[in-house]
């Protein structure tokens, strides 16, 4: 009777903590992850080009990436501690390689570089990610946050079209 009433013990408390870290889906999951590494990817790549860049348009664009992306950033940080799930706090591997990339360069092709990696194309896949974690999320607070986050990317992303229009003229 004793091994019985400790196993059952044992299957409820398995149960419970089982349930506990299973609250979202996969794919919810993988977007968080995705959307914490691009948070971070953008944060820096604009960090370093406050340090790096002496144009005045790439300093105004970059300062308000790195404080939206950081409120963004911490409000994703919240939303995953409720669900339970734990962020990477660096960048994926091709982020980080693309921002090696970019902090070899120097001067207009560093502000080139930018504008374009981290302007447009950075944005671009982050509206993507969003609108398909706006559509598709199985957990209403994944779907509510990416449809809530949804029009500043889509405005961060027209910003950067227009900066990288004036480094990257034939990318217009």
């Amino acid at each position: 009777m004793r091994i019985h009433t400790q196993l059952l013990l044992f299957l409820t408390l398995f149960m419970i903590h089982g349930v506990s870290h299973a609250e979202i889906s996969l794919a919810d999951n993988r977007f968080l992850q995705k959307a914490a590494q691009a948070g971070v990817y953008e944060t820096e790549g604009s960090q370093l080009a406050l340090k790096r860049s002496k144009s005045s348009d790439i300093q105004k664009f970059a300062k308000e990436m790195v404080r939206e992306h950081s409120q963004a950033n911490a409000e994703l940080k919240s939303l995953a501690a409720k669900k339970k799930v734990e962020l990477p706090e660096t960048p994926s591997y091709m982020q980080r390689g693309s921002l090696v990339l970019l902090e070899s360069h120097s001067g207009r092709e560093f502000d080139e570089e930018y504008a374009q990696n981290i302007g447009v194309d950075a944005h671009e896949a982050g509206v993507e990610l969003f609108t398909k974690a706006a559509n598709e999320a199985d957990d209403i607070d994944i779907k509510k946050f990416a449809a809530h986050m949804l029009p500043t990317l889509k405005h961060h992303l027209d910003m950067a079209r227009t900066l990288n229009g004036k480094f990257n003229p034939k990318a217009m």
